[in-house]
């Protein structure tokens, strides 16, 4: 691979990839790879953020405005939500250079050329070298170039919440230290999505396979806000054994521009938002992940409503699952680890 390349194909990526584009997009080439059903795209390479800190003068001003706060660890909530604030606020101040913004606008263009869509509507989403569920910002239904580069720089800046700058002040890990990748996704405008576990992630029973869907987009479900259908799928018949319907009252949907949170329709409330044929799509694919990348995985996916399954079913993104160190007790417990787990894990 060119040592001057800064953008890529996801089908240019594999696993090996991950200190050059990070986690997110390295797992996404490497389903390319495996022949999965992965919306078509391109990652922003961590080289291309360090190239705007380092020509915007953003990195040595936010470098020598961190030292001259002195020692943070043990400070209050204040003190990182001011930080966060300027920091951010200094981001968002600095123009891309020109030469980022056509390489990136290369690539958009090919992309709407090759899904034949002029300003086709994308994802972008951070990608770090390390797993960081819910730290850093997403971007749903961006469109156009002036749109995502944006965006892209917004995904740069949420390296620098309150929250992630307490993160790393607490794990003595740099305040100026997640540098971030950027995959910038086809946008599938889904009918319902959800996460897959292939391992419980309460008990660690590595038998089945734990599938959460809401209707809409799948930050429906990651975010933890609203009830959820949750299915069980035995990993060896892929009988599903086990079938809650929550009362979904709400779902993330697209509109014009971006991802909004809206009602679902009465009738949709208490029906499950996927079929039989459809839970057991998802499970066969997360089963593949798990015996190809050889752990357990958390998979992210989304199903296509103009298709039908198994070629419907989309996956958006692949880590390693997390398993709770004990068994709690409650099933409020339970809810509370798991949202714990996604969320709050390094």
């Amino acid at each position: 691979m060119s040592s001057g390349k800064l953008i890529f194909r996801f089908e240019e990526l594999g696993q090996e990839h991950n200190n050059l584009v990070g986690k997110k997009c390295a797992n996404l080439g490497e389903m390319v790879r495996m022949g999965l059903p992965v919306p078509p795209g391109f990652a922003i390479s961590i080289a291309v953020y360090r190239k705007f800190a380092a020509e915007t003068g953003w990195a040595e001003e936010t470098s020598h405005y961190v030292s001259s706060l002195g020692e943070l660890k043990g400070q209050n909530v204040a003190i990182f939500d001011e930080l966060s604030q300027n920091i951010q606020s200094t981001i968002e101040d600095k123009e891309v250079p020109e030469d980022i913004k056509r390489m990136v606008g290369s690539y958009y263009e090919e992309l709407c050329n090759k899904v034949v869509i002029p300003n086709v509507a994308v994802s972008v989403r951070s990608s770090g070298t390390e797993s960081r569920p819910g730290m850093f910002e997403t971007y749903l239904n961006v469109i156009g170039i002036e749109d995502v580069v944006d965006k892209i720089r917004k995904v740069w800046g949420s390296a620098y919440t309150s929250r992630a700058i307490a993160f790393r002040v607490n794990k003595d890990i740099p305040i100026v230290g997640d540098e971030l990748g950027v995959a910038v996704s086809k946008m599938v405008n889904a009918r319902s999505a959800g996460i897959a576990f292939t391992v419980n992630p309460v008990t660690g029973d590595t038998s089945k396979i734990i599938i959460d869907a809401n209707w809409g987009l799948g930050e429906g479900v990651v975010s933890g806000a609203e009830n959820v259908d949750r299915f069980v799928v035995d990993k060896e018949a892929f009988a599903i054994l086990d079938t809650y319907v929550g009362k979904k009252a709400k779902q993330v949907i697209t509109r014009k521009r971006g991802a909004y949170w809206d009602d679902v329709p009465l009738e949709k409330q208490s029906i499950p938002c996927m079929s039989n044929d459809e839970i057991v799509a998802v499970a066969k694919l997360a089963m593949l992940l798990e015996e190809r990348l050889g752990e357990p995985q958390d998979i992210e996916w989304a199903i296509d409503p103009e298709s039908t399954p198994p070629n419907n079913v989309f996956v958006l993104q692949t880590r390693p699952a997390k398993v709770a160190a004990k068994k709690p007790e409650s099933v409020t417990d339970r809810m509370i680890d798991l949202i714990a787990k996604r969320f709050y894990s390094p």
